[in-house]
């Protein structure tokens, strides 16, 4: 009885030793470009405008939104994506992070 449990525990050693890991697969990191981060903060807060458009900062969203496609549009993204930011954060929506 004895060797049998000893062949089974060495077996079930060897066994998982030489299993392959189960590991998830590696993420690849994805590289966005300002751009892209722009276009997606635009459609964030247009939808977070629309869903809270009775919310007492929704006009200064609005102005923000604007401030921003500006910036956006004339190649200043950084500042673009802070005022869209900050529209999101007056609305009370936590911005994206892909």
């Amino acid at each position: 009885m004895r060797k049998i449990l000893i062949a089974i525990a060495a077996f079930s050693c060897v066994a998982t030793a030489t299993a392959s890991p189960v590991t998830p697969k590696m993420a690849r990191k994805v590289t966005i470009t300002r751009v892209q981060r722009c276009e997606d903060l635009q459609r964030q807060l247009s939808h977070a405008i629309s869903q809270h458009a009775k919310a007492k900062r929704a006009a200064e969203a609005r102005a923000l939104q604007k401030k921003a496609q500006r910036y956006c549009a004339g190649k200043r993204q950084a500042q673009g994506i802070r005022a869209y930011a900050q529209a999101l954060k007056l609305l009370g929506v936590q911005p994206i992070d892909r």
